[in-house]
């Protein structure tokens, strides 16, 4: 038995030792969140005594509510209006063929390339004379028109379907929209699944959007930027800081594990033909 159990870790030493890279990282911010001011930093590994008021020092020393909710507002009304507007979009690109469509997908790879940088500029005077800065519709608002990289991973997931399902839904007299929301949607669950999982996570975590748009109104704060600004503000409490930043992303984590079949299967399937 011993022999086996030392021939399985042999075996499978490189994992184990890139898995312990993820975790130790993790379960260090974890128990440090446990650690009363006079623990942290002292080299100590394990909390004594576990300093378990540090979580509910945590909402009452930040907004946490408050951030989760503008989180949840952007991330969620984000995802939704990415959806609307993509989906339409790569099932033209994957079903239809006319003439341009090959410069016209070119063109929505090239918006992947280009730096969000370039267009801030005139993009936040276009906001601010419509006096949304301060708010997080800036950064809402433009999903409306798509996303480049959803557009590209659904394609790809609708190019994998067979085209008799769409051929015969045309013969049995659906139209175009028809043919979408009855036969495509309910086949490509999880690729547009795993496109609104990328995109929540993203404005989730984005922290530029919120800097250059919301930062003046801390009413409109999300978790990633409010979380910088309270790293900034109590840097000499970690335990009430790392409590914070697990706080922060539990939520992400908990999305991701209520929906990694779904995510896994459409990442899978989404490569299959191209």
């Amino acid at each position: 038995m011993a022999r086996r159990i030392l021939f399985w870790i042999a075996e499978h030493a490189l994992l184990l030792a890139l898995a312990l890279m993820f975790i130790l990282p993790i379960v260090f911010v974890l128990l440090t969140s446990f650690m009363g001011p006079n623990q942290t930093l002292t080299g100590a590994v394990w909390p004594l005594p576990w300093q378990w008021s540090n979580y509910s020092d945590a909402f009452t020393t930040a907004p946490l509510l408050t951030w989760f909710g503008n989180s949840l507002l952007y991330a969620g009304l984000a995802t939704a209006f990415m959806l609307v507007s993509s989906v339409p979009m790569a099932f033209v690109l994957a079903k239809y063929r006319f003439r341009g469509d090959n410069i016209v997908f070119f063109l929505v790879i090239v918006t992947m390339l280009l730096p969000p940088q370039v267009t801030q500029v005139p993009l936040y005077v276009m906001w601010s004379s419509l006096g949304l800065t301060g708010t997080l519709w800036p950064l809402i608002l433009p999903h409306l028109f798509g996303g480049a990289f959803s557009i590209f991973l659904m394609r790809q997931f609708f190019l994998s379907l067979p085209a008799e399902y769409v051929d015969a839904a045309r013969i049995d007299g659906s139209g175009d929209w028809g043919i979408l929301l009855r036969v495509i949607v309910p086949m490509a669950k999880p690729g547009i699944a795993a496109a609104a999982i990328f995109s929540f996570f993203s404005c989730w975590n984005d922290y530029y959007g919120p800097l250059l748009y919301a930062s003046e109104n801390s009413e409109n704060w999300t978790v990633s930027f409010g979380l910088a600004s309270f790293h900034g503000a109590h840097a000499t409490d970690w335990g009430v800081t790392m409590a914070v930043t697990i706080l922060a992303t539990l939520p992400v984590v908990l999305v991701f594990f209520f929906a990694q079949r779904t995510f896994v299967e459409g990442i899978t399937l989404t490569g299959v033909k191209g």
